[in-house]
């Protein structure tokens, strides 16, 4: 895949990013069960198409993705790929647990675990999952007030006395090129960049087409500090997934009405513009120059020839600006007049 301008550099130019990454959470059975097949079916697509970053979890099926993403991945050379994968979490095997998370795999469960041991193992076992001796990227997953509530302040105390040394002691290793985190709340960001600096950071959901609130904060923030951002649910959920209609979903769960009114605007708007709401989604947030990549969950080989398509959809600049008339895009957001993927 030959973008229309150079991979944006992550890391002082060690780890240049292409602009649009796999995500493979779906092929840890999110929601809906996916065979072997269809998950190697997917990576191949992806693989031919030209995408070479691919982000992935323990949590994500309990270690069904990363065992899926190592398969599929066996034949190639490590450098020829980019990985991005997390810690924060322990796989613990329980047969008598069923899902509760959103992934469909009996056997397991995730338990919380921001120790030095607990990252050291995570990432130990993560490896051997991947059939890898390092990975690009290592992300702590699923910090914040909104994840652990009252726990909240000895998270982060734990974060900040054994996570983040451990994980800085794998990079010094050289067990991966950068370090960050991988959350879905602006807060905990803003937390952490005032605390220590971050190599990147994935941010989920919360700077989108629909809400663009950590413009000013975590984004600009990034900016000023050189922290690289990969945009992950820059469709919200499914929400603006659709290029029929708004979906059900916003933030993991049954989308609350003001929100889907919202995005049911943005759909109107783009349909008199004849855009796909997809295609600005993705276009939209890699406008901003804190933002090195987006990932895209994907589960089928369908999924990336779209979530590719969405690339060389030409965006007109009167779209931008109708929906900045309408108030649904900040005045100051920044826009790309075109997005093109040139294969």
């Amino acid at each position: 895949m030959n973008e229309n301008r150079p991979p944006r550099a992550l890391f002082a130019g060690v780890l240049p990013l292409p602009v649009l990454g796999m995500g493979t959470a779906p092929l840890g059975n999110l929601f809906a069960p996916v065979s072997d097949e269809s998950a190697e079916g997917a990576i191949a697509a992806a693989l031919a198409a030209g995408i070479r970053y691919f982000d992935t979890a323990p949590f994500y099926g309990y270690g069904l993705s990363e065992r899926r993403l190592g398969a599929a991945l066996s034949h190639l050379p490590q450098q020829s790929v980019s990985i991005s994968t997390k810690v924060g979490r322990l796989i613990v095997a329980d047969p008598a647990h069923t899902p509760t998370e959103g992934y469909l795999v009996n056997g397991y469960r995730a338990v919380f675990d921001y120790s030095r041991d607990a990252v050291l193992r995570s990432f130990d076992e993560s490896l051997k999952r991947l059939r890898r001796d390092r990975v690009d990227v290592l992300l702590l997953h699923d910090i914040g007030a909104e994840t652990h509530g009252a726990r909240h302040a000895s998270v982060l105390r734990q974060v900040l006395q054994e996570a983040l040394p451990a994980m800085q002691q794998l990079k010094d290793m050289g067990g991966c090129q950068g370090i960050g985190i991988g959350v879905n709340e602006s807060a905990a960001c803003l937390e952490m960049m005032q605390r220590c600096h971050l190599d990147c950071i994935l941010f989920a959901g919360r700077y989108t087409l629909l809400e663009q609130a950590s413009l000013h904060t975590v984004m600009a923030q990034a900016q000023r500090d050189g922290t690289a951002i990969i945009i992950g649910g820059a469709f919200n959920s499914g929400l603006l997934a659709d290029p029929a209609g708004p979906g059900a979903t916003y933030n993991y769960a049954p989308v609350d009405a003001a929100t889907k009114g919202r995005a049911q605007r943005i759909y109107d708007i783009c349909a008199q513009h004849r855009v796909d709401v997809g295609a600005a989604a993705l276009q939209f947030v890699l406008a901003h120059p804190a933002v090195a990549s987006v990932v895209v969950g994907m589960r089928t080989a369908a999924e990336v020839e779209h979530a590719i398509a969405r690339l060389r959809v030409p965006i007109p600049p009167a779209l931008w600006e109708s929906l900045r008339a309408a108030g649904l895009l900040l005045a100051d957001a920044p826009t790309l007049s075109r997005f093109a993927v040139i294969r």
